[in-house]
């Protein structure tokens, strides 16, 4: 069994949506000034790193991430490498066995940089979260900022997937993922009242050959 991590690193370097509250870690209590342990206090938006949008981040009366039903984020998973790819279509699917409807991990980029906010990048179109919410996928990922465009106001993805009850994660690292099939796992913070919630994602694969090295 072999864990591959695909959650972003959380630091001061990690970039946030532009205009969202960076990320800040500062030491409160440490050893080497007479303390007698060493204590971190972080500042952060909910949405640094990688994280889970509760359907409150689009509506008012929605469900927040700490409420979000915890099966979701256990589970079976397709990897889909989707590069190459200005936007995805409900063909972004085409070929990939969905049998017993996986999560859907969905890889748009070469490689993924936490410090640098991408000026482009691939969300999903509306055609593709309807074939999500039909196919009944409890959760669909992906290694960009959003799955609604960088510049989209009404969110229509996120909207269609919340309605259909698909749970979307963003920000992953698949960059050194074999696309195929493993085991998902990436519980979120049990946040009270917020509307996302970060989380540390992790895939299981059960041979050694289906992950492969960076560089």
């Amino acid at each position: 069994m072999k864990l591959i991590d695909i959650s972003q690193p959380l630091g001061p370097g990690t970039a946030v949506w532009p205009g969202d509250r960076p990320v800040s870690l500062e030491w409160t209590m440490r050893r080497r000034d007479g303390d007698s342990v060493n204590v971190a206090a972080l500042s952060l938006s909910v949405h640094a790193g990688t994280h889970v949008d509760g359907s409150l981040h689009v509506d008012d009366d929605g469900v927040a991430a700490g409420s979000l039903p915890l099966s979701a984020f256990v589970g079976p998973a397709v990897v889909v490498d989707a590069r190459g790819r200005a936007a995805l279509d409900a063909d972004t699917l085409d070929g990939v066995d969905l049998a017993g409807a996986p999560r859907v991990l969905l890889r748009t980029r070469a490689a993924s940089d936490a410090t640098t906010f991408p000026q482009r990048f691939a969300a999903l179109t509306p055609a593709l979260a309807r074939r999500l919410v039909a196919l009944g996928v409890p959760l669909v990922g992906t290694d960009a900022p959003s799955v609604d465009p960088v510049d989209s106001t009404s969110l229509d993805v996120h909207r269609i997937l919340a309605a259909g009850g698909v749970v979307n994660v963003e920000n992953l690292v698949l960059d050194d993922v074999v696309p195929g099939r493993y085991t998902f796992i990436g519980l979120p913070l049990r946040l009270v009242d917020a509307d996302s919630a970060p989380l540390r994602a992790v895939l299981v694969a059960e041979r050694e050959d289906e992950t492969i090295t960076a560089g």
